[in-house]
């Protein structure tokens, strides 16, 4: 299934809403996840230039997100074009995927379409590494584990006195480099300020503003929360109910993009090829398409080798697989 089976749900979409449709897929697919980068920007302009200036364009969105800078980009990039903008979400808009709705007057949420907290984690050249496979892998810092942190000591535990609160900021200080704890917090006053501005942009209520950027940043108490429509409704976000028809036009949506990605299967290397051989590969981990622009996904190109290695004695044969990648990027598809 690919943009030609699409292609007909988005047509009945934009003739049924009176829009211009835009699907922007991250792939949340095992061992090749993809995120929202500024990579995109580039294929948002061709796509936005084909359709023009517009009362309305609903952009159908499904992603684990990403790069906070490239979601306020894209956002006011699309809003430049329209007047209306709206998010439709078969299934999850996550972290920057959720940001980016804050911008939307209208959100379209599935009975199994996700929202998420904006709360940013930072991976950083200075930040702490843990073992990952043969290498160091620098692991993200979470702004509100952080927060979390500082608060558990000044609140739960109540204490106040400044050389023990000293002491904790020491330590912490120790464990992660004190250039990433000024930069975790640097993001957490960006990320609210951000998702404040968008939300100010449709919602009058600097009450409701203010509580709905409360939750998604910190009082949600978990990056991995989900927010369902009723409780996105309940914030004070603007939610839409998919009639029975258009519910089954989102579900045959994703259900196409999910089967193209393979989202369900995990990318495993063991599977690529037979042993002993080498085998070229391509994965889709991203789409970015429309009617008036086409398809374009994020590829990547590669191959695989496989191959037996004989360890030292009394050891027996081991495979060993080496990733070797020949292309990486956008493409027309």
């Amino acid at each position: 299934m690919d943009f030609a089976t699409r292609k007909p749900f988005y047509d009945k979409i934009e003739q049924e809403r009176e829009t211009k449709i835009i699907s922007y897929v991250t792939g949340d697919r095992q061992n090749a996840e993809a995120q929202i980068g500024a990579d995109c920007i580039d294929i948002f302009v061709d796509l936005l230039d084909a359709i023009g200036p517009t009362q309305r364009i609903s952009l159908l969105l499904h992603t684990n997100g990403g790069n906070t800078a490239a979601a306020w980009r894209l956002v006011n990039l699309i809003k430049t074009f329209c007047d209306e903008l709206e998010v439709l979400i078969p299934y999850k808009a996550m972290s920057a995927g959720t940001l980016i709705s804050l911008g939307a007057q209208n959100i379209v949420m599935s009975k199994q379409a996700a929202l998420g907290p904006i709360d940013p984690s930072l991976t950083h050249p200075l930040g702490p590494q843990a073992p990952g496979g043969n290498q160091l892998a620098r692991l993200p810092v979470s702004v509100e584990a952080v927060r979390g942190y500082m608060d558990a000591a000044t609140q739960d535990l109540g204490i106040k006195d400044d050389k023990v609160l000293g002491d904790l900021l020491t330590d912490l200080s120790n464990k992660v480099h004190p250039l990433v704890l000024g930069e975790i917090f640097r993001s957490r006053a960006q990320i609210r300020f951000l998702a404040e501005k968008l939300l100010k942009g449709h919602v009058n209520d600097t009450e409701k503003v203010q509580a709905i950027v409360d939750f998604l940043c910190a009082d949600s108490g978990s990056h991995d929360y989900t927010i369902n429509r009723r409780e996105a409704a309940s914030l004070g976000l603007p939610v839409e109910k998919p009639s029975v028809d258009f519910y089954d036009i989102l579900k045959s949506v994703h259900r196409s993009y999910s089967q193209q990605m393979k989202l369900a299967e995990p990318f495993n290397l063991q599977t690529v090829g037979p042993p002993n051989q080498a085998t070229q590969y391509q994965l889709v981990r991203g789409i970015i398409e429309s009617v008036d622009g086409g398809s374009h996904g994020f590829v990547t190109e590669g191959t695989i080798i496989r191959s037996m290695v004989q360890p030292p004695p009394p050891n027996p044969p081991q495979e060993q697989f080496q990733d070797q990648r020949t292309f990486e990027g956008w493409r027309t598809l």
